[in-house]
């Protein structure tokens, strides 16, 4: 039913929860903004224990704290997109997936190279860097399609 049409009550409360909704958007993208510059402070705080003791593990915080960041950043920009088009966007979250997949596997990683040769503590981080990779191309191939899907003409034209 068209919106001219609706009973004056319905298009009040349409209205009123469209008000409701962007209120706990700007609430969501508020406390993103205060995460991403916390953790934008204690990145700094890594880098400068990285100069100051040239430690791998300084090296890691340092690259882990980032890529938090990118993820906060990047649901901050779902939110912005979520009020700007009035639909939830799938883009933004397959790219914090594979993210949050990176980040994870630059940690197991270097983990990895500290346990070489440790038997099964070894077996199994490698074989999470593994499944961490699949999930990384499958999120990877999924925002693919999803891009060519964009680019197709709509059924109905």
């Amino acid at each position: 039913m068209p919106e001219d049409e609706q009973p004056a009550y319905a298009r009040f409360g349409n209205r009123l929860l469209v008000v409701c909704e962007d209120v706990v958007y700007v609430g969501i993208a508020a406390a993103l903004v205060v995460t991403a510059g916390t953790l934008l402070v204690a990145a700094g705080e890594h880098v400068v224990t990285l100069v100051a003791q040239r430690s791998q593990d300084a090296a890691i915080e340092v690259l882990d704290a980032l890529l938090l960041i990118f993820i906060v950043v990047e649901l901050l920009y779902a939110v912005r997109t979520t009020i700007a088009e009035r639909k939830l966007v799938a883009e933004p979250f397959l790219l914090v997936g594979i993210i949050a997949a990176v980040k994870e596997i630059v940690v197991l990683a270097v983990k990895a190279a500290e346990d070489a040769g440790k038997g099964s503590v070894f077996t199994d981080q490698i074989l999470e860097v593994g499944v961490l990779g699949g999930l990384v191309l499958a999120l990877g191939a999924t925002a693919w399609m999803l891009r060519i899907k964009e680019r197709e003409p709509e059924e109905g034209d």
